[in-house]
């Protein structure tokens, strides 16, 4: 029997494609890319599939994005993660209405993440895919209006509880 290679997810594949081999959702994908495989693609290819790893382990990693020429893409079950940032409000906004049937959230309390929600960050931000929101796009529509102090920060607090319930998702 032969040695077997150890790789770490990411080998060469004739002269001009670079292979990652990884788990995602259960199943295993070898997505290729078009590259030629020196040693300096493929340490920078190694380099990927870590960070690939440690998103996929972080509910982070969009294949889609990622890997966007995939042959069978439409097959690839995490591709949920295209959502909207007005789909995963929907969502947040449904878990609390769960949570305020167990008596676990007062009811101005859902009244406030709606009305939040609804005028100052779904306007700007709904269409926009969730897990492409930067940083600092969110600053700059925190800045743009002249809040109270009060105000600023009941707008970030709602939005940080938002994105936290979309990050888990």
């Amino acid at each position: 029997m032969g040695k077997r290679l150890r790789t770490c997810g990411a080998i060469a594949v004739g002269r001009y494609r670079i292979r990652f081999d990884f788990n995602f959702e259960g199943r295993r994908y070898r997505p290729s890319v078009l590259v030629a495989p020196t040693e300096a693609n493929l340490r920078r290819a190694r380099e990927r599939i870590s960070h690939i790893k440690e998103r996929i382990a972080a509910g982070t990693f969009s294949f889609a994005e990622e890997f966007p020429n995939f042959r069978d893409l439409d097959s690839v079950p995490g591709i949920g993660s295209r959502k909207t940032c007005a789909q995963v409000f929907d969502a947040f906004l449904a878990h609390c209405e769960s949570r305020l049937a167990k008596a676990d959230l007062a009811p101005i309390t859902l009244i406030v993440y709606r009305r939040v929600l609804n005028t100052f960050w779904r306007p700007k931000l709904g269409t926009l895919p969730f897990l492409a929101v930067r940083y600092s796009t969110l600053v700059e529509i925190a800045d743009e209006p002249a809040w109270s102090k009060k105000t600023y920060n009941n707008a970030i607090s709602v939005l940080h509880r938002a994105f936290r319930f979309g990050y888990r998702d």
